[in-house]
Parts: C-alpha cells; sequence; structure tokens
C-alpha cells in the first residue's frame, strides 16, 4: 500500500502537470503533513513557491492545482487557506479502507522500498583487550535500529562490527604479559577480561615511561604484521577472548553482527597508497605520505595533511578507512556505507570521504554517511562515569538497569498484592529494564547529548519504552478480558471500519502514518522519529481507550474498536522492534 503522503505527492504531481503543462513535471508537490488538525490533515505550500514562475497569484495558482486534482475518493474538497496553502481533509471512508488492508498484512501493509540497496551500517567497533564500555552504548543500540530498520524496508544490509584488533596496543599488550602473565599468551581464558584490562593499563604505563618496554612493543609489532607464529597464536587468544565478551553484551542487547576488524583490512592498504600515487594526490611530508585537503586549514592557515602512512612506515586508522571503503564497494558492491560513530570523528570522516573521493575511489552513485551521535551524561551534565571517576562498564549499566526494573516491578506486585512467578518477574525485569536503556537513548536527537536517568527512562509516564509497553499490555487485556482472539477479528467485506468519534478518527490518522516515518528514517538515520511516532500513538491509543467504550459496545461498532486497538498493537510491537525492543502480553 502506497503511503497517503506518496499518493497525495503524486495527485499533486499530476494536477500541476495537467493545469500548467509538462514544464513542471519535476516539480516538487511540497505536500507535508499539516502543521494544526485545524487545517486538515496535509497541506501543500507548492502555489506559493510557482509565484515567479507563473507570474500569477498564489491563490490563483493553488484554485487552478485544485480543479485539476484528482483526489475525490482520498479527500474531501481541499480548501485554500492564507495566501495559498492547500489544505487536505482526509475521508473517513477512506481511512477505513486503508485500516482494513494494514489489518490484513503481516507487514501491516506496508510496501518494501522500490529499488532495494546493498547498505552497510558500519556500527559498535569495541576494541579488543578492553571491556565495552558506556561509549559503545549510542553506537551499537543507534546502529542495530537503523540496520533494523533498512532491514524491514527490504534494504539488503550488512551489519559490520570494525573492531580495533590491530596496531601498537597489541605489541604493548604481549610484551607486558611475557613478563607478567606469559601463560595467557599460549593458553585460552587463563586470565578473566578484567584482569586483562588492568595488565593492559600497566602496559600502557610502561609504554609511556620505559623507553626500553616501548622499543620492544614496538618490535613486537613488527613480528606480529610479519607473521611470527608466536605472535599471531598470542593475538589469537586474546581476540577470542574479547570476542566472547563482546559477545555477552550482544546477546543481552539482542544484536546482530559480522566482525570486520582493522586487521582485515592490512593485505589492502599497500595498494590504497599505490592508488593515490597514481592519480597524483600522495604528498611527501616530514617523511611521512600524505593527501592535502581541500577546505581544512590548520591555526596557521596552512593546508591540513590526511597521513596515510607515517615516517616509520606505519599504516593508521585513514589508511585502514580508505581501504574499507574500496573493499566495501569493490567486493561488497555495497551502494550506501553508513558510519555509526561518535560526533567527535566527524572531521576524520569527512577527511577521508573527500579523500575517497578525489582518488576514485567512491563512484557518484554510491552514498557515505556519517551518522554521528552525542555523549551520555550523568544527572551532574558531565560525562557518565562511576563514582570513583572511572568510566562505566557497558554490563554492570545493563545489570542495573534490570535491577531496578526488578524493583520496581517488585514494589508494585507488593503494593496490588498480586502473586507471579520468578520466571514472570525475571522476564518482565529483563524486557523493560533493557528496553527502557535502548529506547532512552534512541528517543533522542542522536546528535545531542542526553541526561541518562535510571529513574526518567524506568517511569511508567512519558516518552519512556515502560509507557509503551503498557499500551501494548492494555490490548492484550482487553483480548483476554473479552475471551477474544484479535487475530481473528474479521468484518464483512462490505462493512466499513466505523470511524465517528473524534478520537477513533484520530487513532486511525496516526495509525496509516508509520509507513512515512519509516521512509523518513531511512533517509534521515534519525530513530528518534520514528520513537516520537509511537509515543504520540500510545498516547492516541489511551485517549481512545478513555473515549470509546470497546468491550461494552456492540455489533459492527465492537469489532471496529477491537480491529483499532489490535492495530494498534500490532503497530507497536512491530515499531518497537525496529527499535530492539520486546513486548509483553502482561506487566
Amino acid at each position: 500500500m502506497k503511503s497517503i503522503l506518496s499518493q497525495l505527492k503524486t495527485a499533486v504531481s499530476e494536477a500541476l502537470i495537467k493545469a500548467f503543462g509538462e514544464d513542471l513535471k519535476d516539480t516538487d508537490p511540497l505536500v507535508v503533513p499539516a502543521s494544526n488538525p485545524k487545517f486538515g490533515d496535509y497541506q501543500s505550500n507548492v502555489a506559493l513557491s510557482l509565484t515567479k514562475t507563473l507570474k500569477k497569484n498564489p491563490r490563483e495558482i493553488a484554485q487552478s492545482i485544485i480543479e485539476a486534482l484528482d483526489i475525490a475518493d482520498l479527500c474531501e474538497n481541499p480548501t485554500i487557506a492564507g495566501p495559498g496553502f492547500i489544505n487536505f481533509s482526509l475521508k473517513p471512508s477512506y481511512l477505513a479502507t486503508l485500516l482494513k488492508e494494514v489489518q490484513q498484512s503481516d507487514r501491516l501493509a506496508i510496501e518494501p522500498a522500490e529499488n532495494p540497496q546493498k547498505v552497510i551500517v558500519d556500527f559498535s567497533s569495541p576494541n579488543i583487550a578492553k571491556e565495552m564500555h558506556v561509549g559503545h552504548l549510542r553506537s551499537t543500540i543507534i546502529g542495530d535500529s537503523i540496520a533494523r530498520i533498512l532491514e524491514f524496508r527490504g534494504q539488503d544490509v550488512l551489519r559490520l562490527n570494525h573492531v580495533g584488533d590491530w596496531g601498537t596496543q597489541f605489541g604493548m599488550l604481549i610484551t607486558y604479559l611475557k613478563e607478567a602473565y606469559p601463560d595467557a599468551l599460549t593458553k585460552a581464558d587463563v586470565l578473566d577480561i578484567g584482569d586483562l584490562v588492568a595488565f593492559y593499563k600497566k602496559a600502557k604505563v610502561r609504554f609511556d615511561e620505559d623507553e626500553a618496554f616501548k622499543e620492544a612493543s614496538r618490535n613486537q609489532v613488527v613480528k606480529l604484521q610479519s607473521g611470527d607464529e608466536e605472535s599471531q597464536k598470542a593475538w589469537q587468544l586474546l581476540c577470542e577472548q574479547s570476542r566472547r565478551e563482546f559477545q555477552k553484551i550482544y546477546d543481552i542487547l539482542d544484536i546482530k553482527l559480522t566482525e570486520r576488524g582493522e586487521s582485515f583490512y592490512n593485505p589492502y592498504l599497500a595498494d590504497v597508497l599505490t592508488a593515490l600515487d597514481e592519480v597524483g594526490l600522495l604528498e611527501e611530508d616530514a617523511g611521512a605520505q600524505c593527501v592535502f585537503l581541500e577546505g581544512f586549514k590548520n591555526k596557521d592557515g596552512d593546508r591540513l595533511p590526511l597521513i596515510v602512512q607515517k615516517s616509520d612506515g606505519g599504516f593508521n586508522y585513514a589508511t585502514t578507512d580508505l581501504a574499507a571503503i574500496r573493499y566495501r564497494i569493490t567486493e561488497d558492491q555495497a551502494k550506501r556505507i553508513i558510519y555509526v560513530t561518535d560526533s567527535g570523528q566527524a572531521g576524520h570522516f569527512a577527511q577521508v570521504f573527500q579523500v575517497a573521493e578525489r582518488a576514485g575511489f567512491l563512484p557518484d552513485d554510491v552514498e557515505v554517511a556519517h551518522v554521528p551521535f552525542g555523549l551520555v551524561q550523568g544527572e551532574d551534565g558531565k560525562k557518565l562515569k562511576t563514582r570513583a571517576g572511572d568510566t562505566i562498564k557497558l554490563k554492570d549499566l545493563l545489570d542495573e538497569a534490570v535491577n531496578r526494573s526488578r524493583a520496581d516491578l517488585e514494589k508494585r506486585l507488593a503494593e496490588d498484592e498480586r502473586q507471579e512467578t520468578a520466571d514472570f518477574i525475571e522476564k518482565v525485569s529483563q524486557v523493560v529494564g533493557i528496553g527502557a536503556v535502548k529506547y532512552a537513548d534512541l528517543s533522542q536527537n542522536r546528535t545531542s547529548n542526553y541526561i541518562f536517568s535510571f529513574d526518567k527512562m524506568l517511569a511508567l509516564q512519558g516518552n519512556t519504552a515502560p509507557y509503551m509497553l503498557y499500551a501494548y499490555v492494555r490490548v492484550q487485556g482487553v483480548s483476554r478480558q473479552g475471551g477474544i482472539d484479535l487475530s481473528t477479528l474479521t468484518l464483512p467485506t462490505d462493512t466499513p471500519i466505523i470511524l465517528e468519534e473524534a478520537a477513533e478518527l484520530t487513532l486511525a490518522k496516526h495509525l496509516l502514518q508509520l509507513s512515512e516515518v519509516l521512509m523518513s528514517v531511512e533517509q534521515d538515520l534519525m530513530p528518534n522519529r520514528l520513537c516520537e511516532y509511537l509515543y504520540d500513538l500510545s498516547r492516541k491509543f489511551n485517549q481512545f481507550y478513555e473515549a470509546c467504550p470497546i468491550l461494552k459496545a456492540e455489533g459492527d461498532r465492537r469489532i471496529s474498536r477491537l480491529i483499532l486497538a489490535d492495530t494498534t498493537a500490532r503497530t507497536l510491537k512491530l515499531g518497537l522492534s525496529l527499535l530492539g525492543i520486546e513486548v509483553l502480553d502482561r506487566m
């Protein structure tokens, strides 16, 4: 089913050609949801945009468009407001027809993308030999939600985990472990991941303070890069241990990823330099191989270089990212590559993308996009840390969310004198706790910093996961109370869904906007748009639930209201699943 917005855009575009000729066939119809319900459901200001082109009064242009429109099945007669806005009000009969189509579809009648593409979403990307911390939360959750939405839209998505599994840190860590805990380099799991992190920190101190240790570490990196068997085995053991720890987090968050770390691109790094040299971009500066950037200058006004090979012959992040772009385009055949990292890396990606484009690595038909996000802050407005000032481990944060969710649930059960099984309590605590963390993050504009507050994210009121989950539970309660299997609800073919009350119409219109929202997120990669939609849906459903008795209604009206409730629940379930959040039948 085409979205209402798409249908109206097509209708206005056709009316423009009919009224003013083929010259306007590429004109944007400028149809958007109405900013205020009193002006209708949708509006277009295309008439105002054509005043100079057509040399006519915008209201006169608007009238000509209305006369050429063929939307009698969709809308009441369009009206003109102000200087020339065209307002559209949808017919209840049209809404009822669409809702029947939605109810009978496994996908809620949402069409997949017309021209699906191969899309790579690069997200999460923790470092080997380090524990995942709160800083990995946003990339992991935002990237997963974007991937889920693109997959639902029918795109061919490859989810890549570009882990930090190469470089100086491994030479440093292996050198230290040879002295402090040599068994860790030959046997699996002799160290806990926390101990490994502690050794890493000590190795870093030695590296910064001890020249001999620093030299030994660099030599160890050379041995690793040259394929030394002992070094390779030690490296693989460290990587495997970290992978298992990462997977525990991914299992809790229900994240699916294909690991392709920095080391994967090692065989392709020299080719990047060759290719840059062949197109005349490579220059030497202070012994390093660089590409000087256009539009980037230092504080003295000199051109800034992007270093692709250090003076000691080593490669860096930029080289790896350029190699990754080449591989993802030539081998993976990607047409859209999305990088989900913190906003602090915006400059790096702007530089890498510029060089890739100038070098010819990036064809015109391939889009690369950096999806930046802000910091997770404590309630003091500073970067979220433990009381001791350390970075919070992601596992600890998620455990705390589940524990607080369990405490809230047990308190409510005691107040209501309800008895529930241990399995019920554990399941609800897990779903609500993890869902609350995800939703609190995704509901923010990702480019902004946000305050992390367990109390706010676990609240049953407001724009929170528990509020959304409760709306879903409410529908399941109606089903249980009435002894009704909502999946079997049907109205006779010639009997429309009844939409007479204001709350029924408001809910129906909102239910039919999901397709538009998902297409918007697919383009601008802002999952908070979907969160806003689901929050508004929950509020509109609760208003409908209070204003329109469901089980006490009779005949076709009762079935119509049950269909509205069921469609709301299915929409919430789908929308939340695209955010990576599970639903519950009872809370």
